[in-house]
């Protein structure tokens, strides 16, 4: 009976993780739509600007957990929307590196302000930020660890 309290207690908070979730994404979706930014491409845009500009599409695709074919369409549209340039490596090769444009380093510093997520996590205090994080990061290595062993 315990077990089936605990299963039905875990079941709820991997529910509550996904609403709160989509309600931070809407938010903060509405916020960048100011500047238009999709939320999809901020996490693009971040990790170009981590990576700097010897990025290559299986990296950007390795940090963002994504097949490199999803990565690749993403970059062109990117690309034609003047934010990242990719360029090829060498003559007659395949690879490239991509880089942020100017227009892409505007984009990254605008999607680095947020009010909104400032805001909704302001009830926290650092030692409770730093044990949320944690404990996500744990969820996070376990479901990547299920993964494996599973599927």
């Amino acid at each position: 009976m315990k077990n089936q309290a605990l299963s039905e207690s875990i079941f709820d908070l991997w529910l509550l993780i996904g609403r709160v979730n989509h309600a931070v994404m809407l938010v903060r979706q509405k916020e960048l739509n100011e500047y238009n930014i999709p939320t999809r491409q901020t996490l693009f845009l971040y990790t170009l600007d981590n990576l700097g500009s010897k990025a290559t599409l299986a990296q950007v695709a390795k940090i963002m957990e994504r097949k490199v074919d999803v990565i690749s369409r993403q970059a062109a549209g990117m690309e034609k929307d003047g934010l990242i340039k990719r360029i090829q490596d060498k003559p007659k090769s395949r690879l490239f590196r991509l880089e942020l444009t100017e227009k892409g380093r505007e984009k990254v510093k605008l999607a680095r302000k947020s009010e909104a997520i400032d805001e909704i996590f302001s009830f926290l205090n650092e030692e409770e930020l730093h044990q949320m994080g944690l404990m996500l990061n744990q969820i996070l290595v376990n479901a990547k660890k299920y993964d494996s062993k599973h599927y």
